[in-house]
């Protein structure tokens, strides 16, 4: 299930220019609109320094370097799997806070994580795409060759440019859902406590929940086929003393599953999950909300009502609902008849009126998330906590 160091760099390796010569006349350029440009022609157009040319060839030729340094941020798993740090305390829930937590998740889903989730609102090819375009065909995003990125090359800092302008999906870490459930969502009287996720969120949810000891069953749904498949066997074989089930289905279709709904009617203490951000984030697989929906207002009443009422419905009387959003305008998408909407305001006023108004509302740190809201930006997320 999980990729090695050897399988990582394994995935780069091709036959690259042998001199800095043969790379000069081999090499391309790609440009945003998705052309190719020859390096030289580009580079004369640019006025780009040969010297800084040779760094960048130099940086592909010894790209082990780099990979074995990211796959070490990044990719290497935290074993064992026990979570034995003290959880964050209420007023610091940050997702930030140990990220090697996150390792394992990126690991399992490296592919859909890195390279096949795209970017709703702006035209960023993803990471693992333009690393594969470099290292194996000698096709450089025109990105790295602006000055500020050459300037990070030179210095050695590549991956600064890499993880600065190019695309990965968001992964909550598991130690933060383990704190929300240890610190806020569950209650030190029920030490049998159920939860459901309408979204896998990558295993992460699985992950920190079932870390927690009054856990003792974990319920969620997803479209993704891997990622179901790999959540429950990552389930099975490491929380087989626990109950979880999987499902592979729309959240708003699982509303429609008379089976589903009698099973789990009034049967959970707890629902979380943080439901995809409309187009900020656009997955694989054609089940995707995203897809299915026209429209913005569309997808609020077929995906994220529906997906409320089957929360209301599954949640026992005094369980709670909680999710994390951040607040941004969709003025990038064409589905979109209003480019000032506010999708935390918009998603809450849904919730609100099945759920009443919510017990808490907390700010959460995180610093991958930069989206804009209306006319200003913010950093950071939303914990919303509503009570049935």
């Amino acid at each position: 299930m999980l990729v090695s160091l050897n399988q990582f760099i394994k995935i780069f390796e091709s036959k690259n220019s042998e001199t800095f010569a043969q790379f000069m006349k081999n090499a391309n350029v790609m440009l945003g609109t998705g052309k190719l440009v020859p390096l030289q022609e580009y580079a004369k157009n640019n006025d780009i320094p040969a010297s800084d040319l040779q760094v960048l060839y130099y940086h592909i030729i010894d790209r082990n370097e780099y990979l074995e340094r990211f796959y070490t941020r990044s990719l290497r798993p935290i074993l064992p799997l026990t979570i034995s740090e003290t959880p964050m305390t209420k007023t610091n829930m940050n997702n930030d806070i140990l990220p090697n937590y996150k390792n394992i998740i990126r690991n399992m889903h490296m592919r859909d994580i890195l390279q096949k989730t795209k970017s709703g609102l702006e035209n960023l090819p993803s990471f693992m795409d333009v690393l594969l375009l470099l290292y194996k065909k000698e096709v450089i995003d025109y990105k790295i060759l602006t000055p500020s990125a050459r300037h990070y090359t030179n210095e050695g800092r590549i991956g600064s440019v890499f993880s600065s302008f190019y695309f990965r999906a968001s992964i909550m870490n598991p130690y933060l859902v383990f704190s929300l459930c240890q610190k806020i969502l569950c209650t030190k009287e029920n030490m049998n406590t159920r939860v459901f996720s309408p979204t896998l969120g990558w295993t992460s949810y699985a992950y920190g929940f079932l870390e927690c000891p009054m856990v003792t069953e974990y319920v969620a749904t997803d479209v993704i086929e891997n990622v179901c498949r790999k959540t429950q066997e990552f389930c099975q074989q490491n929380y087989s003393y626990k109950t979880t089930q999987i499902y592979c289905e729309p959240s708003e279709n699982l509303y429609k599953n008379r089976v589903f709904m009698k099973k789990y009617g009034g049967y959970f203490d707890i629902v979380f999950f943080s439901p995809p951000y409309y187009e900020l984030e656009l997955y694989p697989g054609k089940d995707q909300s995203t897809a299915m929906y026209k429209s913005y207002e569309e997808w609020l009443a077929n995906y994220w009502a529906i997906t409320v009422e089957l929360c209301w419905h599954v949640l026992k009387k005094g369980g709670r609902m909680c999710y994390i959003l951040s607040s941004y305008g969709c003025s990038g998408s064409a589905k979109c008849a209003n480019s000032e909407i506010d999708i935390l305001k918009d998603m809450n006023a849904i919730v609100a009126q099945k759920f009443g108004n919510k017990e808490m509302a907390m700010k959460m740190k995180n610093k991958n998330v930069h989206v804009t809201a209306g006319s200003h930006r913010e950093t950071g997320e939303r914990i919303m906590i509503f009570v049935k």
